[in-house]
């Protein structure tokens, strides 16, 4: 079945950037829309960014012109870079794969 695994979380401080990296296998990665989502304690997960097969982006608004989305068909990896890191965008971050697939998460923690 199709498998995606995330990493590039951990702690940073507010103002700090992280990358987050999704590897996925089993999955032709090239065809399929990918995307970021997080849950905060508490709070139902919610959209980060989606990046479409060809390319098109879309971002939550509090996180817009912070974070970026970006794939590699080549290495069948979406990235999520984030700068600008706020307390608020303290989570867990998944992965997901054409709405239908999800990693099993990367914690991000922004505090002082």
């Amino acid at each position: 079945q199709v498998q995606l695994v995330e990493s590039g979380g951990g702690w940073v401080q507010p103002g700090g950037s992280l990358r987050l990296s999704c590897t996925a296998s089993r999955m032709i990665f090239s065809r399929y829309s990918m995307g970021w989502y997080r849950q905060a304690p508490g709070k139902q997960r919610e959209l980060v960014a989606t990046i479409s097969s060809d390319g098109r982006t879309n971002y939550a608004g509090s996180v817009k012109g912070r974070f970026t989305i970006s794939r590699d068909s080549a290495k069948s990896t979406v990235y999520l870079k984030m700068n600008s890191l706020k307390p608020e965008d303290t989570a867990v971050y998944y992965c997901n794969g054409d709405t239908r697939f999800w990693g099993q998460g990367t914690q991000v923690t922004v505090s002082s």
